[in-house]
């Protein structure tokens, strides 16, 4: 939420650091300009002694509170090049110049009848008396953290197996035939042959083979979580102290 400033608002930061998008100190709240017509602060005139003999404007628009300070949505750089100004009023031409080289499109751009002055000469007067009463808003944001871990283990692990295998072999047989043939001149001897008989025998062996692919993947989800917290709130309460003639106007 962009904060609504005012010449008071304003006026209280005199002399706080300014700093710049990065973070980065770049001066200090000096004068306030503001359009005497709706008497809206228009721009923050940095402190010069950082920036020797320049006086260097700031857009109020975009500005936001910090606990020190002011900080603006512009880097050094931007700032320590914007055009300067040279006296205590800021003219239509170099109003102009400010607003274009901001690109503050949210602006008027039609200056010609526009008076700014600084605040504190020539500014409306003051209350004699004024409380400025401050709270506090809840800002919450996300940071990344670590969520947890997924780890993936692979391990060897051993386990009984059995396969059935079919195996041959050569079975001899005996034949008997009846023959009835002389035989002349026959030696009776011992004699003796002998067969080779052939099968087959289990052989075992192993191959890798992949089986699985396991991957680990990663997506983002969105859930809502509530952020409680308590935020301190500053109340003004009116004393009137007998007296009647006291109006109160919001």
């Amino acid at each position: 939420m962009q904060d609504q400033w005012t010449i008071e608002r304003l006026g209280d930061l005199h002399g706080s650091p300014v700093y710049d998008s990065a973070g980065e100190k770049i001066g200090k709240v000096d004068e306030i300009y503001y359009d005497m017509e709706t008497e809206r602060p228009e721009w923050i005139s940095l402190g010069t002694g950082f920036f020797g003999s320049k006086r260097l404007l700031v857009p109020v628009t975009g500005a936001s509170a910090r606990d020190d300070g002011i900080a603006v949505p512009y880097t050094k750089a931007q700032v320590e090049d914007s055009p300067q100004l040279d006296s205590d009023e800021i003219e239509p031409g170099v109003e102009s110049s400010l607003y274009s080289y901001y690109a503050a499109d949210n602006y008027a751009t039609d200056t010609s009848t526009r008076q700014v002055e600084t605040a504190g000469a020539g500014a409306p007067a003051a209350d004699e008396g004024s409380i400025t009463r401050k709270e506090e808003e809840l800002k919450v944001g996300t940071r990344p953290v670590e969520a947890g871990r997924v780890r993936l283990r692979k391990w060897v692990e051993t386990e009984p197996v059995s396969a059935d295998v079919e195996l041959t072999r050569e079975r001899a047989h005996v034949e008997r035939e009846r023959i009835d043939e002389p035989v002349s001149g026959h030696d009776f001897q011992e004699e003796e042959i002998e067969i080779p008989l052939h099968g087959e025998e289990p052989v075992v062996e192993k191959q890798a083979v992949a089986k699985e692919r396991i991957s680990v993947g990663k997506h983002a989800e969105a859930e809502t979580q509530t952020v409680t917290d308590t935020l301190r709130k500053e109340r003004v309460e009116v004393d009137k102290d007998g007296v009647e003639n006291v109006d109160e106007v919001d």
